[in-house]
C-alpha cells in the first residue's frame, strides 16, 4: 500500500489549525475527517509500562545479558502483542489515554559508557554490536512483518546521550568524529537501515552543540541524507522547551517550535508546539513545514492500521495480555540472564539443606523485580518467596532484611543499623547465607522523570560512586564476619564495586542478577539450587574501582568500555561462569557473500546441561585507526547436553574489519586481522577468572576490500 500516498491526500483536506494539532504527542480528534484522538505517548521498554497489567520481562540490561538475539525478537513480538490486545480493549471502550497507544517509545540503544550513569539500565550495554543486533531483532519483534505494523518501535535517544542526568537539559555532549561514528551512532544507524525503525527520539542534551531535537547534523545531515530515514521523529518529553530556556539557542517558544520543526522534529512530547501558529503568524515557518510534519505523523498511523478495516491484528484479544505462555517466557529471559560472577564449589546450592538464611533489603522487595519503565504485573516473586516456593518444606529459612536500602535504619526510632543483629543470628543459625543486595529504580534512573509515579520519593538518579550503599556495607560485613558461607545476589542494573567480596575467602558465591522482572525471584533461585546452569554474560564491565573512570561529564572514548580500558576490569565485558564446562576446536575461517565464515566446534565437557554463549572478537594488527584493545563481532547462544559437541556457524560482516578515523571516516586499513573465539573476550583477566583460554586464527582481509 502506498502510504504515503494516502497521508498526503489526508492531510491534504486539513486546515492549517487541523494541521498543527496533529504535531503534538497528544493529538485531538479531527471528526470531519474521521480521525480520532491519539496519545503517541506509549512505553515498553521490557514490557509495556504505565497502563495497567502486562508482562514485566527483566530490565533491559538483563535481557542484553542474555546475548540472545532470537529471545530478543520473540519478547518484542510478545509486547507487541500485548500492546495490540490492550489497544484494541481500550479503543472499543473509548479510552484513548496516555501509555494506551501503538507507538512504543522503544528501544533505548545508547551506549553505557560509564557506570555511574542511572538510566544506564535501560540500555543493551557498552558496545555497539551488541546494542545494534539486539535493537534490531527487538524492533522486528514489535514491528512484526505484516501488512501493517504490529507496533511503531522508536529508537532512543538520538544521540550521544548517557549523563549527567541532573545536566541533561542543558548539558553539551561533545564527541569526536571518531567516537561520533565508531561508538555512538552504529547501533541507531543499524535500528534505521536494518530494522526500518518507525520512529526515532531526539536526546534532551545537545550534540557538540547543537540541541538533539533541532539539529541539522543529527537529523537532517545523517538520519534524513545519509541514512534515508522515512519514519517519524520525535523530541525527548519538553526537550524542545529546553532550546530556549536551558540551552538557550532560541528566545521564545515560537522559535523553539520553528527550529526543531524546520529541523525535522515531527512530533512534540510536551507542550511547545502549541506555539507553531504563532510561528507561523511570525513568519518563521510556513504551511509546508507543518504540513511535511503532519504528513509524516498521519503515514506512521496509517502503516499502523489505525484507519483501516482490514489490519491483521485487530483480532487481538485482551486475553493475551500477561497470559501464562508471555509470563514464562519471561521467567526464562530472567534465568538466561542471571550472572555468575564468582563460585568455589558452593553453588549450585542442595535443594536438601536443613537450613539456609536469605537476608538483604532486596531479598523480599518487588522494589528490585520491576525496574524503571513498567507495567503493572498479575503476580510478583522476590528472591525469597522463589527460594521458598522451590525448597519447600524441605530446607529451614531464616528471613532478615538486615539493612534499609540506603537509609542507615530500617524502624525510624531504633537505634542505627537496627537490623544488623538479626542478620547475623540468622546467618549463623542456618551456617549459609543468601544475602541480596543492590539498588532499584529509586536509586538508578532517570533525572526528575514526573512520568514516574514514584517521583519525589527517595531518589538518586546517577550514582555518585560505584559502592553499594553503606548500609549495605555495614551489614554485609557483618554477616561475613560470622564466618558462615555467604552468597551474594547482587541486584542493580548497572556495575558496583565488589572487588573487596570477590577476594573475601567466606563469599563463596556471586550472583548478578539485575532487575529480573515481576517474577525473576524464582529464576534467581532455580539458578542458585541449580535448576537452571548460569551462561549470562556481562554487557558492561565491572571496574575494579571508580579511580579507573575518566571524568563522568567527557564523552572522549579513551579508556571506556572493554574496547579501550586501560588497566584490568574486576569483571570484564562477556564474562559470565557457569556449572559446566565447554572446549573449542576446531576454528575454520572462509570468506563468503555475507562476510567471514567462522565455524568452530564445542563440546560440553561438563557433567551438566547448559547454555554457552559463544563470542567472537577481532583485533585490527596494522591500523593506527583501530580500537586499543578488540571488539565483539558475532555472537550465538547454544544448549549443549553433557558430552554433545556441535559446530556452530557465525558470520563477522565486513563491516567488523573497518575501522573509524579521527574525520569519521570508516574503511578497511589493515590486511591482518586476529579472531578469537571463545565463552569470553581474550584478555588476561577473563582467561584468569574461567581458566579457559578462547582459540584463534589470524585472518587476511577479503581479497578485494579497498585498503586506506
Amino acid at each position: 500500500m502506498d502510504f504515503e500516498k494516502e497521508a498526503v491526500e489526508l492531510v491534504g483536506k486539513m486546515t492549517l489549525e487541523e494541521k498543527a494539532s496533529q504535531l503534538k504527542y497528544d493529538s485531538p480528534a479531527i471528526d470531519r475527517l474521521g480521525i480520532p484522538r491519539y496519545n503517541w505517548w506509549n512505553e515498553g521498554l521490557h514490557g509495556l509500562a504505565r497502563a495497567g497489567t502486562a508482562t514485566m520481562f527483566p530490565q533491559a540490561i538483563e535481557l542484553a545479558a542474555m546475548f540472545d538475539e532470537e529471545a530478543m525478537e520473540s519478547i518484542g513480538d510478545i509486547i507487541a502483542t500485548e500492546a495490540r490486545g490492550k489497544y484494541n480493549g481500550y479503543t472499543k471502550e473509548g479510552d484513548r489515554d496516555i501509555y494506551k497507544g501503538l507507538t512504543i517509545w522503544s528501544p533505548n540503544v545508547n551506549i553505557f559508557r560509564d557506570p555511574r550513569w542511572g538510566r544506564g539500565h535501560e540500555t543493551y550495554g557498552e558496545d555497539p554490536h551488541l546494542s545494534s543486533v539486539l535493537g534490531v531483532r527487538f524492533i522486528r519483534g514489535l514491528q512484526g512483518d505484516g501488512k501493517y505494523l504490529k507496533t511503531a518501535a522508536c529508537a532512543k535517544h538520538f544521540a550521544v546521550h548517557s549523563g549527567p542526568e541532573e545536566l541533561r537539559h542543558e548539558f553539551d555532549a561533545v564527541a569526536s568524529d571518531k567516537d561520533l561514528w565508531e561508538t555512538y551512532l552504529p547501533a541507531f544507524e543499524a535500528c534505521v537501515k536494518e530494522a526500518k525503525v518507525e520512529g526515532v527520539m531526539g536526546a534532551y542534551n545537545r550534540t557538540n552543540h547543537e540541541p538533539c531535537c533541532a539539529s541539522k547534523l543529527l537529523m537532517q545531515d545523517i538520519l534524513k541524507d545519509q541514512w534515508n530515514f522515512d519514519g517519524y521523529y520525535v523530541s525527548d518529553c519538553w526537550a524542545i522547551k529546553d532550546l530556549h530556556v536551558n540551552h538557550r539557542v532560541t528566545k521564545t517558544p515560537a522559535e523553539s517550535a520553528a527550529l526543531a520543526l524546520k529541523m525535522g522534529c515531527d512530533i512534540n512530547c510536551g507542550n511547545t508546539y502549541l506555539h507553531i501558529l504563532q510561528a507561523h503568524q511570525e513568519g518563521l515557518v510556513d504551511e509546508e513545514d507543518i504540513t511535511k510534519a503532519a504528513v509524516h505523523a498521519v503515514r506512521t498511523r496509517l502503516r499502523l492500521g489505525m484507519f483501516a478495516e482490514d489490519c491483521e491484528y485487530d483480532g487481538i484479544p485482551y486475553g493475551k495480555v500477561a497470559c501464562r505462555e508471555h509470563r514464562q517466557a519471561a521467567r526464562e529471559a530472567a534465568e538466561k540472564s542471571v550472572v555468575l560472577l564468582k563460585n568455589d564449589g558452593i553453588l549450585p546450592l542442595s535443594g536438601k539443606m536443613e537450613r539456609l538464611a536469605v537476608i538483604g533489603p532486596n531479598a523480599d522487595s518487588r522494589w528490585s523485580l520491576i525496574a524503571n519503565y513498567h507495567g503493572t504485573a498479575p503476580r510478583h516473586v522476590t528472591v525469597l518467596e522463589g527460594i521458598e516456593d522451590l525448597v519447600g518444606g524441605e530446607t529451614e529459612i531464616f528471613y532478615s532484611e538486615g539493612s534499609h536500602i540506603i537509609l542507615d535504619r530500617v524502624e525510624r526510632l531504633a537505634l542505627p543499623h537496627d537490623r544488623v543483629s538479626e542478620a547475623c543470628i540468622a546467618a549463623r543459625e542456618a551456617g549459609t547465607a543468601v544475602v541480596c543486595v543492590g539498588l532499584d529504580e529509586r536509586l538508578e534512573g532517570e533525572q526528575q522523570d514526573t512520568g514516574n509515579r514514584f517521583a519525589g520519593q527517595v531518589s538518586m538518579a546517577d550514582k555518585n560512586s560505584l559502592a553499594l550503599p553503606e548500609s549495605q556495607l555495614r551489614m554485609l560485613r557483618a554477616v561475613i564476619g560470622t564466618g558462615v558461607d555467604v552468597v551474594i545476589v547482587n541486584m542493580t542494573g548497572s556495575a558496583v564495586d565488589l572487588k573487596e567480596f570477590q577476594e573475601t575467602p567466606n563469599v563463596r558465591g556471586i550472583l548478578q542478577a539485575w532487575y529480573p522482572g515481576a517474577e525473576g525471584g524464582l529464576a534467581v533461585a532455580r539458578v542458585l539450587f541449580g535448576e537452571v546452569n548460569p551462561s549470562g554474560r556481562l554487557p558492561v564491565t565491572f571496574y575494579k574501582s571508580v579511580d579507573q573512570l575518566p571524568d563522568f561529564e567527557d564523552y572522549s572514548m579513551q579508556g571506556r568500555t572493554y574496547r579501550y580500558l586501560e588497566g584490568e576490569a574486576l569483571y570484564p565485558f562477556g564474562y559470565g561462569l557457569s556449572y559446566t564446562d565447554f572446549a573449542y576446536s576446531n576454528l575454520v575461517t572462509t570468506w563468503k557473500g555475507e562476510g567471514l565464515e567462522v565455524r568452530v566446534d564445542v563440546e560440553n565437557t561438563g557433567q551438566q546441561a547448559g547454555d554457552e554463549v559463544v563470542q567472537v572478537y577481532i583485533k585490527d594488527l596494522e591500523s593506527p585507526h583501530a580500537v586499543k584493545n578488540h571488539s565483539l563481532c558475532a555472537f550465538r547462544r547454544i544448549s549443549l547436553q553433557p558430552g554433545e559437541k556441535r559446530t556452530v556457524v557465525l558470520t563477522v560482516r565486513d563491516k567488523a574489519f573497518e575501522v573509524v578515523d579521527e574525520r569519521g571516516s570508516r574503511f578497511v586499513d589493515s590486511q591482518t586481522f586476529l579472531l578469537h573465539v571463545g565463552g569470553s573476550q581474550p584478555d588476561p583477566r577473563s582467561i584468569a577468572l574461567t581458566g579457559r583460554e578462547p582459540v584463534a586464527a589470524r585472518v587476511a582481509s577479503r581479497p578485494g576490500m579497498t585498503k586506506g
